[in-house]
């Protein structure tokens, strides 16, 4: 009796099983970024000079994705289209200038523990600073504006024009060198590839913060109370929870990680200049329009598509560098006009 129970029970509710609808990972753009590197070691010709190329673009890609995160994060979650994010990369790159020069004894020496305790609190500085900037900048320029897209677009403009005259006044207009630490320059081997010890460091950094991004948004109870107050508001409010305050938390974040993106950047290009967070945001921008609006994998993959392409073509034809970008965000937007990992409810 009980066995025909069973059997009963399953036939019922396998019907039901059957009409849930199964997500599968679309493994597609990381098959397309394979195909990218691939087709570029016949081109340039050397082994290590690809796995070399192969490297450095990866590393680019994580520095990238790191800024591009915040940026990505804000549009995802609250729908704000923030141009003034370049003010917190510059910010983050400035602040980084500061913290070498109060620890030189640290970058200067060839011991990498002190050296890595430098650059830790230059990352740890420049994302407490553009928290801190985030805030007063949602409070004031894009509060008000919430919802209103074009609106969005011409203040956090203005706020973008305004946060660098206030940098130019803090630190100067002239640019400012940024030399790796003593510990941090030249490369080591790996295999026949000579990889950059940088470039290894911001690796890990942007690996930290994948993991760090997945898990909480994923795993965590804000993430849930996040994602679900971004589907129905007033439902969650009516829980007792206050979506704003979350959403401010959320902007917060994302202007830690403009900071966070931005000392590396600075690092990595080793000159600061007031401009410095306009010049990389148009190509955050395309990264995260490649990605589809608002994904958090997207914006990854789409970093290191840039990242790969930028430094094979640079190396190929340097003279379209430029256009390398724009040309992979037309190509995808042509394969896929929501982007690589469109995300549903957008």
């Amino acid at each position: 009796m009980s066995d025909a129970r069973t059997a009963t029970a399953a036939a019922s509710a396998s019907p039901s099983a059957e009409a849930l609808p199964k997500t599968r990972f679309d493994a597609l753009p990381l098959v397309l970024m394979a195909v990218v590197a691939l087709a570029a070691w016949p081109a340039v010709g050397s082994s290590s000079t690809w796995l070399t190329l192969t490297f450095a673009g990866l590393a680019m890609g994580m520095i990238v994705f790191i800024a591009a995160s915040g940026l990505t994060l804000v549009f995802g979650l609250m729908d704000v289209l923030n141009f003034g994010h370049s003010v917190f990369i510059a910010l983050g790159a400035y602040v980084t200038t500061s913290v070498f020069a109060a620890t030189l004894g640290w970058t200067s020496v060839a011991s990498l523990a002190p050296t890595l305790a430098a650059v830790f609190l230059a990352m740890l500085a420049a994302m407490l600073l553009g928290g801190v900037m985030g805030l007063g900048f949602e409070r004031v320029i894009v509060r008000p504006v919430y919802g209103q897209h074009l609106k969005q677009i011409l203040v956090t403009i203005g706020g973008a024009i305004i946060g660098e005259e206030l940098i130019k006044v803090v630190w100067g207009p002239a640019q400012i060198p940024l030399p790796l630490p003593e510990a941090l320059r030249g490369s080591v081997l790996i295999g026949d590839a000579a990889v950059e010890k940088f470039r290894l460091v911001a690796v890990v950094v942007g690996l930290v913060v994948l993991a760090g991004l997945l898990y909480t948004l994923n795993r965590t109870k804000i993430g849930l109370l996040i994602r679900a107050g971004v589907q129905d508001r007033e439902m969650v409010e009516s829980l007792g929870y206050r979506i704003r305050r979350l959403f401010v938390g959320v902007f917060a974040a994302g202007s830690a990680l403009a900071g966070l993106g931005g000392s590396l950047w600075g690092m990595n290009q080793q000159i600061v200049v007031p401009q410095i967070g306009g010049q990389v945001n148009v190509l955050l921008f395309i990264v995260i329009i490649i990605g589809g609006l608002g994904s958090t994998l997207g914006c990854l993959v789409g970093a290191l598509l840039v990242g790969l392409l930028t430094n094979y073509v640079g190396f190929l034809a340097p003279k379209f560098t430029m256009f390398s970008s724009i040309g992979l965000m037309v190509a995808v937007l042509v394969w896929r006009p929501q982007g690589l990992y469109p995300v549903v409810n957008r």
